[in-house]
């Protein structure tokens, strides 16, 4: 009795500085939006079969539950409007007011995310899932070509070449590593190039530039806030911001060089991201013009480095440069 007691009041001393601000500190802690669909699918099992009968329709089809009306959600799921009400409380929710609030904030991923992901077949010969990602591959990579105007390449390629150190970020899956390939493009040309794809450390970085210095920004998106105020502190101090990221996008617009690339998305949940191939070969597209403003000194950094692969570390004369 006496730790609950003891318990209690820390609980309540804790509570008190945290609403106090004459405790000196404060604590805010943002809170995302439940994940209402993980929240079902979690307590189905446990529901009355009535009420589980609710989730199914629900997990079955989200938009139709959404803007369904009560009685509607509740006939095609074969029960009664309160068994609706019911199914709203023990998934932790007020009412079926407040379900529906976060059955919206669930559709936020994008219906291929919800619905029964389609099934693959064999089609002449051929495997679909196979043509599925070479064939977006191929549109990626088309798209590329048709997007990219050679006149900003050029001119990235001009500054990257004689800049004194160039800085690549990206974040998350894809960007994070188009940037820190770029990384390994740049390093063998001489350029003196370091990565980073920590939203805190890059805005760090971007604060020690100074003019003569380049930020290299992937995003496909143009979105996240990290990236955003890193090219924004670099330019504030005096680098040159070159973006390869969607056009009209809050980086394009933030950059001083943009390379605008955007590939949509085919609605394929379960396929690997195909836009990465445009990005990487814009990455390839930079690098090359980048090499050829020096190429006699790339080509002797190129030897160099194939020259100490190949005595000490068994590189083969015929194959890529690195492995």
């Amino acid at each position: 009795m006496v730790e609950i007691s003891v318990a209690g009041r820390a609980e309540k001393s804790r509570n008190a500085r945290e609403r106090d601000p004459r405790a000196g500190y404060s604590f805010s802690v943002s809170k995302a939006p439940e994940d209402i669909i993980s929240v079902i699918k979690q307590t189905a099992p446990e529901l009355r079969p009535s009420e589980r009968r609710v989730a199914d329709v629900i997990l079955a089809d989200v938009n139709f539950a959404l803007h369904s009306a009560n009685g509607e959600l509740a006939r095609r799921a074969g029960v009664s409007e309160p068994t609706v009400t019911r199914f709203s409380r023990a998934v932790g929710c007020a009412g079926v007011r407040e379900l529906k609030v976060k059955l919206a904030q669930s559709l936020v991923v994008g219906r291929i995310y919800l619905d029964e992901p389609q099934p693959v077949r064999d089609t002449e010969g051929k495997h679909t899932v196979w043509q599925l990602i070479l064939d977006d591959i191929h549109r990626a990579i088309n798209t590329a070509e048709r997007q990219l105007v050679v006149a900003d390449f050029e001119r990235a390629a001009e500054v990257i070449a004689s800049c004194r150190k160039l800085i690549t970020i990206g974040v998350g899956g894809g960007s994070t590593t188009i940037a820190n390939e770029a990384k390994h493009r740049f390093f063998r040309l001489g350029v003196a190039v370091s990565n980073y794809s920590d939203g805190h450390l890059m805005r760090m970085v971007a604060a020690t530039l100074e003019k003569k210095d380049v930020v290299l920004a992937i995003s496909a998106t143009g979105k996240p806030k990290e990236i955003i105020d890193a090219v924004t502190i670099a330019r504030e101090y005096g680098a040159t911001v070159i973006a390869v990221t969607k056009p009209n996008s809050p980086l394009a617009m933030a950059a001083d060089i943009s390379l605008g690339l955007y590939v949509p998305e085919t609605p394929h949940a379960l396929k690997p991201t195909s836009s990465r191939y445009a990005f990487l070969a814009a990455v390839d597209l930079l690098a090359a013009l980048t090499a050829y403003r020096s190429p006699r000194e790339t080509q002797e950094r190129m030897r160099r480095i194939k020259y100490a692969l190949g005595n000490f570390g068994g590189g083969d004369a015929e194959g890529p440069l690195g492995d």
